[in-house]
């Protein structure tokens, strides 16, 4: 009777242990369980300490409130010019209500994968070949607002879609390279051209200029010389007319007519010495032996001058 007390209280401790450890759940964070009561929703525990009421509340859902990053499978998608797209990305989501996530969908993930690839395939054959390497942020802003209308009914937020990989065929690849490389040496051509035009334009401006300054130079070396000799014709012109107002106030002092008609009669004589020195014949005034009267002849001239 002893052994059978001893086993009676051994089970209803371990009985004991067992409604104690059926009621109460400790729920670490950002995380969330779903109870059931006799197989109908009850509550949704949240993170801490939670006491259910055991064999009549159980677990039924364990979700994770973290963020998480869904690889969605590669798939071909045609674009709107018929070509070929191997599209690999990827997806991140979070629940946001646990009692939907549960109930609303049998498989949010899998819900979530096929609605991203049917709405990827949809935006890629709207677009042309090109367009889908240009316009990755429409393609992945559209794909989020799609499935985000849909993902609500889960109990699920789709954060953002990412696109990993955009693969044509190889043949199309080949001719992307080769349209590029030709690309290229255009922008090369187009711009070596740029360069041999902007140089002529430039030796062009570099002659123009340089012509104008030496234009500009000649003609103010010509105003130089032309002011220079109107300078020295002026000077020279008063500087005669100076000499001529001297020799004519000499004249009117006393002696000065003296002094004239000897100066005459040196330079008359001068003269016929030069001429007979420079030349073989020599004309010889019918009146030379009268000196006198040559003088006088040249004294009368110099009068009639004045």
């Amino acid at each position: 009777m002893e052994i059978s007390s001893g086993m009676v209280a051994l089970v209803f401790f371990i009985i004991a242990l067992v409604f104690i450890f059926k009621t109460i759940n400790v729920v670490p964070q950002q995380h969330a369980l779903v109870v059931e009561r006799l197989g109908k929703y009850h509550a949704t525990l949240g993170p801490g300490l939670n006491i259910v009421v055991p064999f009549i509340d159980r677990i039924a859902y364990k979700h994770s409130l973290k963020e998480i990053p869904l690889d969605v499978p590669p798939q071909v998608c045609i674009t709107r010019d018929n070509t070929q797209l191997q599209v690999d990305g990827i997806l991140y989501f979070q629940v946001t209500d646990a009692m939907r996530a549960s109930y609303g969908s049998s498989n949010y993930i899998q819900a979530i994968t096929q609605l991203a690839q049917t709405t990827l395939r949809s935006v890629i054959g709207k677009m042309e070949l090109d367009k889908t390497f240009e316009e990755r942020d429409h393609i992945n802003t559209t794909i989020v607002n799609a499935i985000d209308e849909s993902a609500a009914n889960w109990g699920v937020k789709v954060l953002r879609y990412e696109i990993k990989d955009l693969t044509p065929p190889a043949e199309i690849l080949h001719a992307m390279q080769r349209q590029i490389t030709a690309e290229r040496e255009k922008r090369a051509l187009i711009a070596a051209s740029e360069g041999r035009r902007q140089e002529q334009i430039n030796i062009a401006s570099g002659e123009r200029e340089a012509s104008i300054a030496r234009s500009e130079g000649e003609r103010q070396a010509s105003i130089n010389r032309a002011q220079g000799e109107a300078s020295a014709i002026v000077a020279l012109a008063e500087a005669s007319a100076t000499a001529l107002r001297q020799v004519g106030a000499a004249i009117q002092e006393p002696g000065g007519q003296d002094a004239v008609n000897l100066r005459v009669a040196e330079e008359y004589v001068d003269a016929f010495r030069n001429l007979a020195k420079t030349n073989n014949s020599l004309i010889v005034p019918a009146n030379m032996g009268d000196m006198s009267s040559v003088i006088a002849s040249a004294l009368q001239i110099v009068k009639s001058q004045k």
